[in-house]
């Protein structure tokens, strides 16, 4: 009788990755598959060996790594921004921050909240309470409108005001009122957590924070960080190790507070304290609530690559 033949077939492995041309003309699916994973995989491999060589070379030569950076540096958005003349020039004329750091007045600020709040606004209210040396909340009265707030704290001798903005039972905004001249600044506030939604952090201390402000390199941008300079003390006690960072990227102002510690290793190790949230200016207005400076118009967003800050 004659034997029987098995009639499954092996699967062939490729022994040299395709051309795409080639790759294209496989019918076979599976065996299409296996064609473009041995491809991909040659070419890892490759491109690995070359970095390796790359590397040896580069230590026997270090001109070679300052050459390979000098010649690949990546095209952002941030490097390729639309110039703005304004850039690292520095404050002239009217600055309405000049006498309080010229004083080095103590900053003495009053929060409160929109006529409405609830139970979120409230709580960010008592993170700020933490995070800003001689403040204090008020609860705002349904009455009383920013201007009669700002003429009752200028007579009280309180220096700036903060107002937390709510709406639909969500905190969205934040106005910045600095006295007695101003000027006042509002944000859309976005991506807000509480440190209890932070996973691992730590518990704040009484110490004042230090605080770093990265980006704000327009004129614009000095003024809105001399505001945020205004709410800290101007000696810090680094004796707390506690930073509070202000960074601005694309005109997007993220807000972060950590705990630091200088390591045996010499390392630094970090601890957000949080909270977290996203600051985007949307208007600035000369004095309290009084002539409009700057506003983000919606037209602005087309051009990607111009920053305000």
């Amino acid at each position: 009788m004659p034997s029987r033949v098995n009639s499954k077939k092996k699967k062939s492995t490729p022994k040299a990755p395709l051309a795409k041309e080639a790759l294209s003309k496989v019918k076979n699916k599976i065996k299409r598959e296996n064609l473009l994973h041995a491809a991909r995989l040659s070419h890892n491999v490759g491109k690995h060996k070359a970095r390796k060589e790359q590397l040896k070379l580069e230590a026997a030569d270090p001109e070679l790594k300052a050459e390979r950076l000098a010649n690949n540096v990546p095209t952002t958005i941030e490097n390729t921004r639309v110039y703005d003349e304004t850039v690292n020039v520095a404050i002239e004329g009217d600055d309405e921050f000049e006498s309080y750091f010229k004083d080095k007045k103590p900053p003495k600020v009053l929060l409160t909240t929109s006529k409405f709040a609830r139970a979120e606004a409230y709580e960010l209210i008592t993170q700020l309470e933490d995070i800003l040396p001689g403040s204090e909340f008020v609860k705002r009265g349904k009455k009383f409108s920013i201007k009669e707030i700002a003429k009752f704290c200028t007579n009280r001798g309180y220096t700036d005001i903060v107002v937390v903005n709510e709406d639909k039972k969500e905190v969205n905004g934040l106005t910045f009122v600095h006295l007695p001249a101003g000027p006042t600044a509002y944000f859309s506030l976005t991506s807000l957590r509480m440190p209890k939604q932070i996973s691992g952090h730590g518990r704040a201390t009484g110490h004042v924070p230090e605080l770093i402000l990265n980006n704000f390199s327009t004129r614009l941008g000095a003024t809105i960080g001399r505001l945020f300079q205004s709410l800290f003390p101007q000696q810090p006690q680094f004796v707390g190790r506690q930073v509070v960072t202000m960074h601005n990227q694309r005109d997007y102002i993220f807000f972060r507070r950590h705990r630091y510690l200088f390591k045996e290793t010499e390392r630094v190790g970090l601890q957000e304290l949080g909270p977290q949230f996203t600051l985007k200016l949307r208007r600035l207005q000369q004095g309290v609530c009084e002539e409009i400076e700057w506003e983000h118009k919606s037209g602005m967003d087309k051009e990607k690559r111009k920053f305000y800050l």
